[in-house]
């Protein structure tokens, strides 16, 4: 199916605070959330954006992701930035503080703790860019 096609009917989706979308996603803090046009997250994602979440237009959000805006565990905290046309692979983590730059890649089952730049292809635990998408 072609990205215009599957795209053509797009409609910003209902979003409470805890419950799930009419595609599976939950968010909390939706007052702290910004959706992009013509994105698709993944059933069963989480995105807690209690310090800010920005999700830009042409995102795209495996299923079963989580990002956080803050970490209980380590008491980090900040604002997530996923900027145009990034892709997040299924089951991976991004943690608070972290930018994923345009275009950028980030593999399957990664975990991101740090910022990725614009135009990468980046996995792991924890993601580290593996290369430049021009290669």
């Amino acid at each position: 199916m072609k990205e215009e096609q599957r795209f053509d009917n797009w409609q910003f989706p209902k979003i409470e605070n805890g419950v799930m979308t009419q595609y599976n996603w939950i968010v909390q803090h939706p007052d702290r959330f910004e959706l992009g046009y013509k994105t698709d997250i993944g059933a069963f994602s989480y995105i807690n954006a209690e310090y800010g979440v920005i999700v830009e237009d042409d995102v795209q959000i495996g299923s079963h992701c989580s990002v956080y805006s803050i970490s209980t565990i380590d008491n980090k905290q900040g604002k997530v930035h996923l900027k145009k046309n990034c892709k997040i692979g299924s089951h991976s983590t991004i943690m608070p503080n972290v930018t994923i730059g345009e275009n950028s890649i980030i593999g399957a089952n990664s975990l991101v703790l740090e910022d990725i730049p614009d135009n990468v292809v980046a996995f792991g635990i924890p993601a580290k860019v593996i290369r430049d998408l021009d290669e």
